[in-house]
C-alpha cells in the first residue's frame, strides 16, 4: 500500500501547479517493494512531487485485461513524467514489450544509461564513470520485419536509421555533455561494414561534433568498444549510439560496476520522460522484502534532475553512495545483511 502521503487522492486535495505531478507504475514481482521504498526514500530527501499510481505489465493484465491501459497512457501523456518499476512482458502472442511501446508510443529518442564504481558494490574495476546516450526508437528496434517465405524458414529485419533521429540523437549527446561537464563524446558504430545505415548514423554525428569544438569528440567501432570496455572502461566518458548497440552495451557497463541492480536510467523525449528499473521483476523473491532498490532509487534521483529539484536528487545520492559503502546496510544481493526497509533506513541516516 502506499502511504497516504504518496496516495493520489490526498494529494490532490490541495494542488500546486508548481509540484509535478508524475505517473507512478510501481511494476510486477518486485516492483511494488522497491517503489514504496524508493518513495520513502524521496520523501525523506524533500522530493516536492505529487504521484499518480496506474498500471502496466502483468498487473494491468489481470485487473484490466490489457498490459498497457489506456489510463496509463492518459496519465503519461498529461503528466509527461513517469516512474516505472521493473515490469514483465506476458508469454505467448499478441502482446508486445511495454518498455518498447511506451518509448515509440511518446517518442522517447534518448535512452540514458549511466554506470558509475559505487564504493562497497563488488567489480573489478574503479573509477568508471560513463554515461551511454543511446537512440532509442530507430534501428532493429523499429520493428520492421516479417518472414521471407510462408514456411517461416527465414525471416528478415530491416534497421532504420533516419537523418532526423540521427541527428537529434547527437545533439542531446553533446547538450547532455555539457550539462554535467563531461569533456569528451564517443561514437560507437559499425560502419566499416553498415556503410549505409551506421554511415549515415556516423556523418550526423560528425557534423553535431563539428558545432561543439568544446567537447572532444572520437569514434570507435561497436566490438573494438566492447574489448575497451572490458579493458580499461575509465577510458570513457559519455558513448553515443544507436539502438541494438547501445542496449547491449548499456547491460555491459552496468556489469561493470555491480550489474543491473544498481543501474540507473532515464528515457527521454520533447514531450515526456519516463524514468525506470532496467533489470527484472525477481519473482522468486517478490514479497520477502529483501530486493535491493538502488536501481529504481538512483533513477529516481534523474527524475528530480529533470524536474530541477538537484538538492533532493543530490540527498539521495548520497544518501544511496554511503548505505552502498556499508556492508550491514547493503542487500543480500550485493554481499550485505540487510533487507530492503534496511536499505532504506540507511539511505535516509545517511543524506545529511
Amino acid at each position: 500500500m502506499l502511504s497516504a502521503a504518496f496516495d493520489d487522492r490526498s494529494q490532490m486535495t490541495t494542488p500546486d501547479p508548481a509540484i509535478p505531478t508524475v505517473s507512478l507504475i510501481r511494476g510486477d514481482g518486485i516492483g511494488p517493494e522497491i517503489t514504496d521504498e524508493t518513495l520513502r526514500i524521496l520523501e525523506a530527501a524533500g522530493a516536492r512531487l505529487r504521484w499518480e499510481p496506474v498500471l502496466a505489465g502483468l498487473a494491468a493484465l489481470e485487473s484490466e485485461k490489457d498490459p498497457l491501459p489506456q489510463r496509463t497512457v492518459d496519465s503519461i501523456k498529461q503528466h509527461r513524467l513517469a516512474l516505472k518499476g521493473p515490469l514483465a512482458t506476458p508469454s505467448g502472442s499478441g502482446y508486445r514489450s511495454v518498455n518498447v511501446a511506451l518509448r515509440q508510443m511518446f517518442d522517447l529518442y534518448a535512452n540514458v544509461r549511466p554506470s558509475k564504481t559505487l564504493a562497497g558494490v563488488p567489480t573489478r574495476y574503479e573509477q568508471v564513470d560513463l554515461i551511454i546516450v543511446r537512440e532509442n526508437t530507430e534501428d532493429l528496434y523499429a520493428g520492421v520485419e516479417h518472414y521471407v517465405d510462408p514456411r517461416r524458414n527465414a525471416a528478415e529485419s530491416i534497421a532504420i536509421i533516419t537523418r532526423y533521429g540521427s541527428l537529434r540523437i547527437a545533439e542531446y549527446a553533446f547538450d547532455h555533455a555539457r550539462r554535467l561537464g563531461r569533456k569528451r563524446v564517443t561514437a560507437v558504430h559499425k560502419a566499416n561494414i553498415l556503410k549505409m545505415t551506421n554511415g549515415l548514423f556516423l556523418e550526423c554525428a560528425r557534423e553535431v561534433a563539428a558545432r561543439n569544438p568544446d567537447i572532444v569528440y572520437d569514434e570507435v567501432i561497436v566490438d573494438a568498444c566492447c574489448m575497451k570496455l572490458v579493458v580499461d572502461p575509465a577510458q570513457f566518458d559519455v558513448i553515443l549510439t544507436m539502438n541494438l548497440f547501445g542496449d547491449i552495451m548499456s547491460d555491459l557497463c552496468a556489469g561493470l560496476v555491480g550489474g543491473l541492480g544498481v543501474a540507473p536510467a532515464a528515457n527521454i523525449g520533447v514531450d515526456a520522460a519516463i524514468f525506470e528499473a532496467v533489470h527484472g521483476t525477481a519473482p522468486d523473491i517478490a514479497g520477502k522484502g529483501i530486493a535491493n532498490p538502488t536501481g529504481l532509487t538512483l533513477s529516481a534521483a534523474m527524475l528530480l534532475d529533470h524536474v530541477g529539484q538537484l538538492d533532493a536528487a543530490a540527498r539521495v545520492r548520497r544518501g544511496v553512495y554511503a548505505a552502498l559503502a556499508r556492508a550491514e546496510s547493503r542487500t543480500g544481493d550485493l554481499g550485505g545483511r540487510a533487507n530492503t526497509r534496511g536499505f532504506g533506513d540507511a539511505v535516509i541516516a545517511q543524506m545529511g
